[in-house]
């Protein structure tokens, strides 16, 4: 049985060819043209689903087969691509830097408090807080102009005093450093000090009468006192909160820093000492 199967399946195969011959031939001779277009036409109708189907098979394995040849192209592309992402996202982010930068020289540039002092723009170097104090390092020392005792400002106003000077560099106590004092003026030519409780807590305007008016976000500038340690009429701080305890020798103020010390990446150093 299964050879009588094969020899079937061989006369068939020498039948086709034998036919597939006989058609080439004919339809190369121009009589015959029409005779064959009408049987190719009529193997066309009868294989043509039988074709469609084997292609419909062998597609997706041929795209899965293309899809595995070029995946390594795909990956390598999808990585250029986020590069370009990443590349794109860091000069957006440089620029928006540089363009805050740019605001902060141009609002040092028109500090009215400084009047015609002279100073030197430096550029923040380092931070260092802790509980109790609150340091920058800038960028500029004696070499540069800028000495010890000097005054700090920023755009908004008092910043700090030069604590330590070197060659190319300098130390600045911040205003709310545990260290620092200030006399100030506000109101009506009152007078008291703001102190500096550290980084962490609120600066505090001390040495103010019980139940002197005041109000919220008052603010408070460098005092014309003689021998002074800054010049007079620099904004240092405004009012947050006050109130008088029973029985207190003088009022509790909490005040906030007039200038940004969060942003200090540039700073002007104020050529400028007591006068003696």
């Amino acid at each position: 049985m299964p050879r009588s199967r094969r020899s079937r399946r061989t006369l068939t195969v020498i039948i086709l060819v034998v036919l597939s011959l006989s058609l080439i031939s004919l339809d190369q001779n121009a009589r015959t043209h029409s005779l064959t277009s009408g049987v190719k036409s009529v193997a066309n109708d009868v294989y043509a689903p039988l074709r469609q189907g084997v292609l419909d098979v062998i597609s997706p394995i041929g795209n899965f087969f293309a899809g595995a040849v070029n995946y390594g192209s795909v990956q390598a592309q999808n990585e250029r691509l986020e590069r370009t992402i990443g590349e794109l996202r860091a000069a957006q982010l440089e620029q928006g830097f540089e363009k805050n930068q740019l605001r902060e020289i141009t609002a040092l540039q028109n500090l009215p408090f400084l009047q015609a002092l002279p100073t030197v723009t430096a550029q923040t170097q380092d931070q260092y807080s802790s509980n109790f104090t609150a340091t920058i390092t800038l960028d500029k020392g004696r070499a540069d102009g800028v000495d010890v005792g000097y005054p700090v400002v920023g755009a908004g106003g008092l910043v700090g005093q030069v604590i330590q000077s070197f060659h190319h560099t300098a130390v600045v106590r911040l205003i709310t450093d545990g260290q620092s004092k200030v006399d100030v003026t506000f109101g009506s030519q009152l007078l008291g000090i703001v102190d500096g409780q550290g980084p962490s807590s609120s600066m505090t305007a001390d040495l103010v009468a019980p139940h002197t008016p005041l109000k919220k976000g008052e603010p408070m500038f460098t005092s014309s006192l003689d021998a002074a340690s800054f010049p007079p009429g620099i904004p240092v701080a405004t009012v947050r909160t006050f109130h008088t305890s029973a029985g207190a020798s003088q009022e509790t103020i909490d005040v906030d820093p007039a200038a940004d010390l969060s942003q200090l990446a540039y700073v002007d150093v104020v050529q400028w000492v007591p006068s003696t």
